[in-house]
């Protein structure tokens, strides 16, 4: 019963992600509206970090060995988006003002590519919050809510950069949403591999890989506002990351007093 409920968290996040191309694709979106879904998400993303993962990962693990996962973690978005591309098109929505639209058929596939990557990570770590939930590690339920909340919003403007994406590089809409849908289903096979064998894996290794995604969160979100911040909108960047950082801060919070 718990595995259904956790896939389906899964397919929520995969449909969000789509649901979000599809309004790229249908209506574009504003880069100053883009900014603020950004900078919301990419704050949820760096409160689950500094309110779930790390608080269980100290519990479960040196603080040595919390540093090598979170940095693992890190360190492999770092150099996809160093020597593939973007690992993700929200978090970068600023350079894809200058260097798409007339070069996407030169970056296609690295940024499908790395975006791949990015979306196999989103479904493992929804699988890992429902392990680490199942296992009833300590402060396993309030780690996987706010994973799935954080994973979810985030979804949305990934899906929206995405979409308008594609279709300012020149795609129809059905194209664009087909590239979205497939990019976007490898968040399924994440959480399908996740499900599968992190049941089988010890809980030492649960908790290096819950912390290895936290540092994946932390590049993610240091990128996306200090990519923004730099660039437009300094004012709306740090407000929509404060409502976003604040509102898993206060969830965590919650969970754990009731």
């Amino acid at each position: 019963m718990m595995e259904n409920l956790s896939f389906a968290y899964v397919v929520l996040a995969f449909a969000l992600a789509v649901g979000g191309g599809a309004l790229g694709a249908t209506l574009g979106t504003s880069h100053q509206r883009l900014c603020a879904l950004i900078s919301l998400g990419a704050g949820t993303l760096l409160g689950v970090t500094v309110f779930g993962i790390l608080p269980e990962s100290l519990e479960a693990l040196r603080w040595w060995g919390v540093v090598l996962a979170m940095g693992s973690g890190y360190a492999v978005f770092l150099l996809i988006s160093k020597y593939v591309y973007h690992v993700c098109p929200a978090c970068a929505a600023s350079h894809f003002d200058e260097a798409t639209t007339h070069h996407f058929s030169e970056i296609a596939g690295a940024m499908m590519l790395a975006l791949a990557i990015h979306c196999t990570a989103d479904g493992l770590a929804l699988a890992a919050g429902h392990e680490a939930e199942a296992a009833q590690a300590p402060g396993g339920h309030v780690l996987n809510f706010s994973l799935i909340l954080a994973v979810c919003v985030h979804k949305v403007p990934e899906g929206l950069a995405l979409g308008a994406l594609l279709l300012g590089a020149g795609l129809s809409r059905g194209q664009t949403l087909l590239r979205v849908a497939a990019v976007e289903s490898t968040t399924l096979l994440g959480g399908v591999l996740g499900l599968v064998f992190l049941p089988h894996i010890s809980a030492f290794w649960l908790d290096a890989i819950v912390a290895h995604v936290g540092g994946g969160f932390l590049f993610l979100a240091i990128h996306a506002v200090l990519g923004e911040i730099v660039k437009h909108h300094k004012a709306l960047v740090l407000t929509s990351f404060a409502v976003g950082f604040g509102a898993i801060a206060t969830l965590t919070l919650l969970l754990r007093f009731l």
